[in-house]
Order: C-alpha cells, then sequence, then structure tokens
C-alpha cells in the first residue's frame, strides 16, 4: 500500500459485473477531477487466445486438467504484483491491452485476442484503478491484495454470475452456449482456489441477489434486472462507516448483520458513490499531504 501513489482495485470474476462497477468509479473520478491510470485485469493473462486454446489442450494431456484464465498457470501475477508496487512507489509502471474483438483491434492493426505493446503508463496520475479477476489474488509466488489501498468485491450469487457470463460472451462475443458451459466447468478448480478467496481479503463486497428465479441458469433467456435484484453490502471493517446515514439516504434499505446493509438493487449506484466517493477522496488526499 501507498499514500503517495494510491492503488484502488475492483475484482470480481467473469460475468459478475466488474464493468458495470468500474463505471460507476469513472463517474466519481469524472466528478471530483481525478486523473485515473486504469488497468484492465485482461492484460495480464499470459497468452493470447490463440496461444491459450493450445496451452489449454496441453495441459489436459500432461496434467490431466486444463488451465484457465482463473488460475496463475495463465496469468502475470508477478507482473500485476510488480506494476501495484511499482506505481505504489513511484507513480509509474508498464501495461498493455487486451483486444476482446475486432472492432477493440481495428485501431491497432491488430488481430482480436492478441495484446498491444506494453507502454509506460501517463505520469502524474492521481491513482491507479484495476477492474478484473484478480485485484485480491495471493499465491505462494505472488501477493497482489497487499499492494491495494482500496479493494472492492463484485460478488452476484454463482447463479446469477453465471447468467451474466453466458448471456455476455454468447450476445457479444459470439460464443455458443455449449462453449460458455464447458468454460465455466473447466475454470471451476480455479475458480474455488484463486477467485473466491479474495473475497475475505476486500474492504468492501457488492453482492447482488435476484428476486426471481434463476434455479437454471443453463436455460436462463434473460439477466435479471437490478430492480429485481436486492444488493447486499458487506464491510470488513465497519469502523467509521455511517450507516444512519446510508439508512437514510437510500430508501428500503436495512442492516441485515453489524457490518452489512442490504439495498434495493436500482440504488445499486447510488449506494457505490456515497460508500465509495468519501473513501476515495479521503485516500488521494492522504498522497496529496
Amino acid at each position: 500500500m501507498s499514500q503517495k501513489h494510491p492503488v484502488i482495485a475492483v475484482t470480481g470474476s467473469s460475468g459478475a459485473g466488474t464493468s458495470t462497477v468500474k463505471n460507476s468509479f469513472e463517474q466519481i473520478f469524472r466528478r471530483q477531477k481525478l486523473k485515473a491510470t486504469i488497468v484492465e485485469g485482461d492484460s495480464f493473462h499470459r497468452y493470447d487466445r490463440e496461444a491459450m486454446k493450445k496451452a489449454v489442450t496441453e495441459s489436459e494431456k500432461i496434467n490431466g486438467r486444463p488451465i484457465s484464465h482463473f488460475g496463475p498457470e495463465a496469468n502475470e501475477f508477478e507482473k500485476l504484483e510488480a506494476l501495484f508496487k511499482e506505481y505504489s512507489d513511484s507513480g509509474r509502471g508498464q501495461t498493455r491491452l487486451y483486444l476482446h474483438n475486432d472492432e477493440e483491434a481495428e485501431p491497432w492493426q491488430q488481430k482480436a485476442g492478441t495484446f498491444t505493446p506494453w507502454k509506460d503508463i501517463e505520469a502524474g496520475s492521481d491513482l491507479l484503478f484495476y477492474e478484473g479477476l484478480h485485484g485480491g489474488v495471493k499465491t505462494d509466488s505472488a501477493d497482489v491484495a497487499k499492494h491495494v489501498d482500496l479493494l472492492v468485491g463484485v460478488v452476484p450469487i454463482v447463479n446469477l454470475e453465471w447468467i451474466q457470463k453466458i448471456y455476455r460472451d454468447t450476445s457479444a462475443r459470439g460464443y455458443s452456449a455449449e462453449a460458455v458451459t464447458q468454460t465455466i466447468l473447466r475454470r471451476m478448480h480455479d475458480y474455488v482456489h484463486y477467485i473466491t478467496p479474495q473475497f475475505s481479503r476486500t474492504h468492501i463486497n457488492f453482492q447482488r441477489v435476484p428476486t426471481v428465479d434463476t434455479s437454471n441458469p443453463f436455460i436462463a433467456r434473460a439477466i435479471p434486472t437490478l430492480d429485481e435484484s436486492m444488493v447486499v453490502i458487506r464491510f470488513r471493517n465497519p469502523q467509521g462507516v455511517d450507516f444512519p446515514f446510508l439508512l437514510n439516504m437510500i430508501h428500503d434499505s436495512f442492516m441485515s448483520r453489524p457490518n452489512t446493509i442490504v439495498v434495493p438493487g436500482g440504488k445499486m449506484g447510488m449506494a457505490i458513490e456515497l460508500i465509495l466517493t468519501p473513501l476515495i477522496l479521503d485516500i488521494v488526499a492522504k498522497s496529496r499531504a
């Protein structure tokens, strides 16, 4: 962690909705006139799309278990930790982009599924903001979480997470429902060992819980809306959290535990801004002091 060059991370599984929360953060940065260095978690995958397919096949043959983007074999955890540490120490570092589709790849004149070259991040930012799978990961060889000043988890219940992933990957990325289901199954070992443990290290978790039937996520035809959900917000350390203020500002919210507030899904964006804006401003103020 660094008071001079803070690192903020949103972490969540594929299909968890971290991109939506990222948009809320970017609105906060814009309104508060904060310059943020944005880092996408996919840029720290180890393989491009074609190489990953080969690595999965080879791992199945040799180890009897495929690697996945959730685990250490397919990611550069050490490089991610090195970036967080370097930024914390000096406000510097290098990152790149992963080009998911033709639209993203066209300006770079590259193929979809490849990486842009590594480049130095722009100097003079107020903070580094990471959004991806591994903002709070910890392994025998890398401890990313220890360099993060504010770690936020986005954790819908697992059936909703799968519905969102299947819908996104079939509609936006062109995969079949069967292919996405196989990806979910292939990743399960790494999901249990490298994704879920992060949510015990987060400072705050936002967990969306649908109020409609999601019992079979593999046949769902639509994603439950925010208005069809509640959001459970858990604080690891509730000291200093003004719960009476939040309950007063967010109608129909309630406390379920001394460190947990539950809000209507449609108020999730409002809750994010009410909770996170003062935390971000406090972190930045300390960095400037």
